[in-house]
């Protein structure tokens, strides 16, 4: 296995406090979408009483508006942002109402106004995995799994529900940061799971391709979604 593993019963409870705690430290740290990552931003709301040393970044977003149901950014505002007004951190938003190409590049700016231009080193990534073993917007087979130039760019076609069009970090800029922390709950993604941290680099499962270049990576699952792994499949 190439990550770390931590099996609990409720996976948002550490996530929560990881996520405070790189917050309270200031830097800069990556959120994701998905229901799992939710309840971690809603609990790491009240942990922490000042976010505002911290910038968050996301790691991808669908093509709506950001008050969209479908918008990352829709459900990190309700979830985490709406509960700690006053204390805010900075927030860089992808701007899915652009569209996938004039959006990803839009973020790309933003990321080389923040980091110039070698990839920028994230304190804390963390991400979801979906059924498919995919991780941010990299979807299986798509050609944004072999972007090793741009920072962030536009998925036309997803490879699953919602079929809107996407803006995706890519993985170089994934595999930099110093911390990456996947969060995963549920029998449904077991199979995924075992996809992604059982075998060898398969670009039919993205999550295998988290291979961090000198940071960390850790699987932070409930027992329902490791299960496949800890039968030794």
């Amino acid at each position: 296995m190439n990550a770390e593993l931590t099996v609990v019963d409720d996976p948002a409870g550490p996530a929560s406090e990881l996520l405070a705690e790189a917050a309270g430290k200031g830097g800069h740290v990556v959120i994701t979408g998905g229901s799992s990552p939710r309840a971690a931003y809603e609990r790491a709301a009240g942990l922490l009483d000042d976010w505002s040393a911290v910038e968050l970044w996301f790691s991808d977003e669908r093509c709506v508006p950001p008050d969209h149901e479908q918008s990352n950014y829709a459900m990190v505002k309700a979830s985490l942002l709406d509960r700690i007004e006053g204390r805010a951190p900075g927030v860089h938003r992808m701007e899915g109402e652009l569209g996938p190409h004039e959006g990803a590049e839009r973020y790309e700016e933003e990321i080389a106004a923040a980091f110039g231009e070698a990839l920028p080193a994230f304190d804390l990534m963390i991400l979801g995995l979906g059924p498919d073993a995919h991780v941010c917007s990299l979807f299986p087979g798509d050609p944004a799994l072999g972007e090793r130039e741009r920072r962030v760019v536009g998925v036309e076609t997803p490879g699953m529900a919602p079929l809107v069009s996407r803006i995706t970090l890519t993985l170089p800029v994934v595999n930099a940061a110093r911390r990456i922390v996947v969060l995963v709950t549920g029998e449904d993604k077991a199979e995924a799971v075992r996809r992604a941290f059982s075998g060898p680099p398969d670009p039919n499962a993205p999550g295998s391709l988290l291979r961090p270049e000198s940071g960390s990576l850790e699987l932070l699952a409930d027992p329902a979604a490791a299960s496949l792994l800890e039968d030794g499949a």
